[in-house]
């Protein structure tokens, strides 16, 4: 609100400027009545007006008043305005009609100037993911496969559900946890059926990248609002979808048997690996930051010791594999690789067998190539750097697409991308976009690449919440269609386990999809992720509590849990459960019909303040904090503009 001074002997316009909003037309109307009236006035009654209580009047012109109530009232409209509402980008620049041709040149320029930025800023956001996802290997890659290893702990499905989060999130890629799984399956380590709780945790963990991005819109409330809420769905639809079908396929293996009947009914051979559009542009580029030998993480989930104390950081490029055959000595004739190839000397037994020998050529060229620090020094580094190119990256592009976004362009983008079908056909607008999310996320080869990309756009208010949905639907959809073509590039060997695996992850989406899209009233994940939203625009340190809850308590607490037995698991987690169950069904009724329960039931006074709301630990973070918190952690602080 902007402050302003009237000192008008008449004291009857001050209380109208308290209540402006009421009816601003009419406080507009008469401020303007009585500027003119004094205005009219002559010097007689003015040096009149000398001799009462206010000696001194500042009389301030006519347009003056109107624009200061004008200002207010549009200050207030935007103040109620529904935060949810999408953003109008007006154009408050110089309209192309009134410019000159000098101008109209310049504009041009800078219009392909800010395009350039753009998709500058763009490339080394999805560089900076890819540089992020490797820190996030460095880090706790080898955590990762001994998480892996242990065969006995997975076939509990509840243990493996969390341990594809734990592993996704420690890695920041499906991918990587897929290839692992196809791994410890061909290896007859893992069955196909306890694979399947392992893919529908790395559905969840691949979800935390968007969600890491959207923090970075913490500086705006409404911004962050959307924009948190638009990564979030990504998580609800994830976890309600596992709390549906993971029960669903313990009892019934319905994505077994489904899988199986599709891989055993078609004679499928080797194919090619999917398109790698977006590798094609990125990977020169990042292959000059780091380089890492992800077989390493495969080899300590098979049970290879020696691959522990092996660098995941890759150091020869170019090596030459010679293969000869050689007298070696075994410990009993019975090692020996044939009889005719087998004889004793003394005490000793020798055979033929094929020894191979490898030979560096020549060293990668990566920056870390020669650095003497171990993988955690290196991926913490890489881990801050990533941070803080995708955090700049991703300010300059809001900062871009708010300065390029005006007028027809904003508003042929937001009709373009949210408006619907006309009548009877408006229904066809979602799916049309789940079609279009799976399209981009096959050609870009990653789901998190494209979520994130989205997050900011909604935190800006192109694209709207339910828009963001089915995109996101496609974008889960998408990524396993190319893990279906890269499963049918495998050996022969692997072929079957492996499509069958990716086919498990495509039918679980598909399924997800079937629960939670086309019944309007089933979209819970839009009303979840709204309602997060919400909470987390005024409580910002919130959002990050969510985070580390979801993505790293949560399954830890619960893999542990589950380590210890099923009785265990089931005698904490079921009274928690049953509470949420209760709470849920309170909230409902008293939205829909408080009536029927107890006056004291209605709402929830007779709880302690701190149960029921966040603000004592809101005050209590204020005062832990202190000044420090305003100008370092906005995200913390709710009182931010």
């Amino acid at each position: 609100m902007h402050k302003f001074k009237f000192c008008y002997s008449d004291q009857a316009l001050q209380p109208e400027l308290g209540n402006s909003h009421s009816d601003p037309k009419k406080h507009i109307k008469e401020v303007t009545t009585q500027q003119s009236t004094m205005s009219g006035k002559d010097k007689a009654t003015s040096s009149n007006n000398a001799h009462s209580p206010v000696s001194n009047i500042e009389l301030q012109p006519p347009d003056s008043a109107v624009e200061v109530v004008e200002e207010i009232v549009t200050e207030e409209a935007v103040a109620e305005q529904d935060p949810w509402d999408l953003s109008d980008f007006r154009d408050s620049g110089i309209k192309w009609s009134d410019r000159d041709t000098k101008g109209k040149i310049f504009a041009v320029f800078q219009g392909f100037g800010k395009v350039i930025l753009l998709l500058g800023f763009l490339y080394l956001f999805v560089c900076s993911l890819d540089i992020l996802s490797s820190a996030f290997q460095l880090v706790g890659g080898k955590m990762a496969g001994e998480l892996f290893s242990d065969g006995s702990v997975l076939s509990n499905p509840v243990a493996g559900l969390m341990t594809g989060v734990l592993v996704t999130v420690l890695v920041q890629s499906s991918s990587t946890s897929t290839s692992i799984l196809v791994s410890l399956v061909s290896s007859s380590l893992l069955t196909v059926k306890a694979a399947i709780p392992i893919i529908m945790g790395a559905n969840i963990g691949t979800s935390v990248t968007n969600t890491i991005v959207a923090l970075m819109q913490a500086g705006n409330r409404n911004e962050f609002r959307r924009a948190f809420a638009g990564a979030t769905v990504h998580d609800f639809f994830n976890w309600l979808s596992v709390l549906v079908l993971l029960p669903l396929e313990v009892t019934t293996s319905y994505l077994y048997h489904l899988t199986d009947v599709i891989v055993k009914s078609f004679h499928i051979n080797s194919g090619d690996r999917a398109p790698e559009l977006l590798k094609v542009i990125t990977v020169p580029f990042t292959k000059l930051i780091i380089q890492l030998d992800k077989k390493i993480i495969n080899e300590i989930a098979t049970g290879n010791e020696a691959a522990k104390n092996k660098s995941l950081i890759k150091i020869w490029c170019k090596t030459f594999k010679n293969v000869t055959l050689s007298n070696v000595t075994v410990p009993s004739p019975e090692s020996c690789t044939s009889p005719s190839h087998c004889w004793s000397d003394g005490n000793m037994t020798w055979t033929l067998m094929n020894t191979t020998y490898r030979q560096n050529i020549a060293k990668c060229k990566h920056a870390f190539v020669d650095v003497r620090l171990s993988d955690l020094g290196i991926g913490l580094i890489l881990l801050a750097l990533s941070l803080l190119v995708l955090c700049t990256c991703l300010v300059l592009i809001v900062k871009i697409l708010n300065s390029g976004l005006k007028g027809q362009v904003a508003s042929v983008i937001k009709k373009t991308i949210n408006t619907d079908f006309p009548f009877p056909f408006a229904w066809l607008a979602g799916y049309l976009a789940i079609l279009v999310g799976a399209v981009i996320t096959f050609l870009v080869q990653s789901s998190s690449v494209f979520t994130s990309t989205i997050t900011p756009l909604v935190g800006i208010g192109v694209i709207s919440l339910e828009r963001a949905y089915p995109l996101t639907l496609g974008s889960n959809i998408g990524t396993t269609t190319t893990a279906i073509l890269a499963a049918l590039a495998s050996p022969g060997n692997t072929l079957q386990n492996s499509l069958q695996i990716a086919l498990c992850h495509f039918f679980f989406n598909i399924s997800g999809v079937i629960l939670w899209y086309p019944l309007p009233f089933m979209r819970l994940p839009i009303r979840l992720a709204r309602g997060l939203g919400n909470i987390t625009a005024t409580y910002r340190w919130f959002a990050v509590f969510y985070l580390i809850l979801s993505f790293f308590l949560l399954p830890l607490s619960v893999f542990g849990l589950s380590l210890a037995g099923w009785p265990v698991l089931v005698g904490v987690v079921a009274p928690i459960l049953l509470v949420l169950l209760v709470v849920l069904l309170m909230r409902v009724l008293q939205a829909r019909c408080p009536h029927i329960l107890p006056k004291k039931l209605q709402n929830w006074d007779f709880l302690p303040l701190w149960i029921r709301s966040l603000q004592p630990w809101d005050r209590l973070l204020s005062l832990l904090m202190g000044n420090w918190c305003p100008l370092r952690c906005p995200w913390s602080c709710h009182h931010n503009k």
